[in-house]
């Protein structure tokens, strides 16, 4: 296995984990109070978990192709400015959007910059 594979194969994961559990299963309070945050319906947040778990599949589906890694690296990086403005306190919570996205990115360069699994 290749570092490339490992790392994608791990975002893929969180992706879907993340997706699934506090948005699909749960419906966690912090994600409903992040969408109270922006006025948005709470129905919303079923609609954002299909897309996490969709994401998730495609980076582990299309591993030839670079551009759900570079999908995933925007988001991240557009979610956790969203939560530095609208969730400030988020941030200082134990496994917190700011170390979790980070270490999340890390990982989508970790994939783009070695070859697809083959």
């Amino acid at each position: 296995m290749t570092d490339a594979w490992l790392a994608r194969l791990t975002l893929g994961a969180i992706f879907i984990y993340h997706g699934l559990v506090p948005k699909l299963l749960c419906q966690d309070a912090t994600e409903l109070r992040l969408l109270d945050a922006h006025g948005l319906p709470h129905q919303l947040l079923v609609a954002a978990g299909v897309g996490e778990v969709l994401l998730g599949l495609l980076i582990l589906l299309l591993r030839r192709r670079h551009w759900p890694l570079w999908t995933a690296m925007a988001a991240l990086i557009l979610l956790l400015v969203d939560v530095a403005i609208f969730a400030p306190g988020l941030l200082t919570q134990a496994f917190n959007p700011l170390s979790l996205n980070l270490a999340a990115v890390a990982l989508c360069v970790i994939a783009l910059r070695g070859r697809a699994a083959r």
